[in-house]
């Protein structure tokens, strides 16, 4: 989700892309959330709150690479140490702040195990993660997914320009979209399927190996890339797509739809072979509607997504230890611990502490960034 930052072109309009960054933290965050009353019909929206990650898979799929595909169109080459540079300054003084709060306050602590810093540090807290031995900060699995993506996949791109042959990053997303479909219908044929193993006896193999695992979880960004690679090296495609974009935006509605019930049960065989690449599937729907100039999701201009689209980061990174908490601390003075007050408090805290974290760590370090970056012209 930090690759939402503004990487497009100033004049292109961000509303529709604000607003789908602003409805991918509150799945997260309503998904998460531990209590508050609710009506029936919204627990079956946040049932479906996980999927928020992918919605920000989508999104910094097509945000990252379409500033590499722009740059490789404009100079025939990508200047790798400008893009490390840009991401790392966006990514980790955040991230090492809260991991550091993690790891030297245990009360900051949203569940008392976290896992092992090495990995942590290296961003591969994500392979083999067991939530039943390390189930501190767990969230950050989906953070070290995309920085293997940041890290790989402008180098394989580079030796695509290089090769000069940047259109072959089509059969790229291909192979590894059947890829890691397959790879999800593999371990559920070897390792899941209830007719084969019982389930006492799987464990957490599902969450670490389907859920959590890189190789399973690549759909979202790939389907991002491969809006972005249509997008600069298909134009007569795109000037068709531009011209749809309501229909566009109704096609992302009826398979998300069909996604709902294919995930009723998310460990199902349905749901772990298929589920992931109907969602980023329809999720990539909504993200090309936002683009298109007729679509009323483009047309958003609403300041109130803007600035939660910005924060997204930082609530990402803090609102479990934030709620956590505000949960500890208000139900010892009076607050209902599963009431709609307690939920309001935790919504305003985690808002203020992503604040404070966008301007005392995120943006002095931006603005260190563009420093670099000047220096380097």
């Amino acid at each position: 989700m930090q690759a939402t930052e503004k990487l497009i072109s100033k004049n292109e309009h961000l509303g529709g892309l604000d607003f789908l960054r602003t409805l991918a933290i509150c799945l997260v965050f309503i998904f998460h959330y531990q209590g508050g009353h609710f009506y029936e019909w919204m627990y079956e929206i946040i049932g479906f709150g996980w999927t928020g990650v992918d919605l920000f898979f989508v999104l910094s799929g097509y945000l990252i690479a379409k500033q590499l595909f722009s740059e490789a169109q404009k100079r025939n080459d990508i200047s790798i140490k400008r893009f490390y540079i840009k991401r790392s300054f966006r990514i980790l003084p955040a991230y090492f702040f809260i991991l550091a709060l993690y790891i030297f306050i245990p009360a900051f602590r949203d569940h008392p195990s976290i896992s092992p810093i090495w990995k942590s540090l290296t961003f591969t807290q994500n392979i083999n993660l067991d939530p039943s031995i390390y189930n501190a900060f767990t969230h950050a699995w989906s953070l070290c997914i995309e920085e293997q993506f940041y890290v790989f996949f402008p180098l394989i791109f580079l030796l695509l320009v290089i090769w000069k042959a940047q259109k072959k990053v089509f059969y790229i997303i291909f192979a590894l979209f059947l890829f890691t479909f397959f790879f999800r219908f593999y371990l559920w044929n070897n390792y899941l399927d209830p007719l084969k193993i019982p389930r006492e006896n799987q464990g957490n193999f599902w969450v670490t190996w389907i859920y959590y695992f890189t190789l399973s979880r690549l759909d979202g960004l790939l389907t991002g890339i491969g809006i972005a690679a249509v997008f600069e090296y298909l134009p007569l495609i795109k000037k068709r797509i531009l011209k749809h974009g309501n229909t566009l935006f109704f096609i992302g509605c009826i398979v998300l739809l069909s996604a709902y019930f294919l995930c009723d049960k998310r460990d199902s065989f349905n749901g772990s072979v298929f589920g992931f690449s109907v969602v980023s599937i329809g999720y990539g729907c909504w993200v090309m509607a936002a683009l298109c100039p007729n679509c009323f999701l483009h047309k958003i201009n609403f300041i109130g997504f803007k600035t939660l689209a910005v924060l997204s980061y930082a609530v990402y990174l803090c609102h479990k230890a934030i709620c956590h908490l505000c949960h500890i601390y208000f139900s010892k003075h009076g607050v209902e611990d599963d009431g709609n007050l307690m939920l309001l408090i935790c919504i305003v805290a985690t808002l203020i502490a992503a604040v404070i974290i966008r301007y005392a760590i995120e943006k002095p370090f931006l603005r260190l960034r563009d420093k670099l970056l000047i220096q380097m012209k």
